[in-house]
């Protein structure tokens, strides 16, 4: 078993590293073994996977991850604790040192890692966290399973059905390439500095995307435009990439949608149907 990290355990490694939790980077750091634990329980993380971790800070969760027997690649964007982290690896779980790999790095500019990962499991600062997860499912095919601790707000944002009043672009987004669900709350008291936010689970499962000829990013390109004004009806909304609102009724209707429909009810496989009778 790993030395997972406590509160005091926490407290004195940023102590020793001359370093505290900063908003610049969104930085609050888990002090909870349990927590941790339970995030690999539920990520399902078995031995020999390929986890790849976006800030992994001072390594609470890194550790629970290595303890299942987990390759992983940790990212890390704060030089100090991108270089103290194999360190305290190294310490706390001697047996796993060689299974871990650190890339201090900005994860929105990661394109490559070796080998490349089959899950993404990670606490992940609440300013980045739907572009950090869109942009390694897009960068990542072979991510199989993601499960991250975001803010509350957001686990539902990316977790709502169409038709709920929290879908959304990041909704609709991540229902490209994934099946996602909430998958349990996480107190505050599990973090330093303690959050003025409630936190929570999501998980996503990796699914084919819609059938469809029209490349992704044209049909990302609908689902800005659906949501850019809610209270619009998508005959308007899409009135820009469609060329005029008289050649965007044309294709709602030519795709079977009432023109008068707004973005909030339609699923990523309607809006992939859309996109496929627009102009291009």
């Amino acid at each position: 078993m790993a030395d997972l990290l406590g509160p005091a355990d926490v407290r004195s490694l940023a102590e020793s590293l001359g370093t505290s939790p900063t908003k610049r980077w969104g930085q609050n750091f888990v002090v909870d073994a349990g927590t941790v634990r339970r995030i690999v329980r539920i990520a399902g993380v078995k031995p020999a996977d390929v986890v790849v971790e976006v800030g992994p800070g001072l390594g609470s969760l890194t550790l629970a991850l290595l303890e299942a027997g987990a390759s992983v690649t940790a990212v890390e964007i704060d030089p100090r604790l991108a270089a103290a982290l194999p360190a305290t690896v190294a310490e706390r779980a001697p047996e796993h040192a060689d299974q871990l790999q650190v890339i201090q790095a900005d994860a929105l500019r990661v394109s490559e890692l070796d080998p490349p990962p089959s899950l993404l499991v990670a606490n992940l600062p609440y300013n980045v966290s739907v572009p950090v997860i869109l942009h390694f499912l897009e960068t990542f095919p072979t991510l199989e399973r993601v499960l991250v601790m975001v803010q509350a707000e957001v686990a539902d944002r990316l977790s709502a059905p169409p038709g709920s009043r929290t879908y959304g672009i990041p909704s609709a987004k991540a229902a490209w390439y994934c099946a996602v669900r909430n998958a349990g709350d996480v107190g505050r008291a599990v973090f330093w500095p303690v959050p003025r936010v409630d936190s929570r689970l999501v998980l996503m499962e990796r699914r084919d995307p819609p059938q469809t000829d029209v490349p992704r990013a044209d049909v990302f390109r609908v689902v800005d435009a659906a949501f850019a004004q809610r209270r619009k009806a998508l005959r308007g909304a899409l009135a820009g990439v469609a060329g005029s609102p008289a050649a965007s009724e044309v294709a709602l209707r030519a795709a079977g949608f009432d023109p008068l429909t707004r973005g909030e009810q339609l699923a990523i496989a309607d809006f992939a149907a859309i996109a496929a009778h627009l102009p291009r």
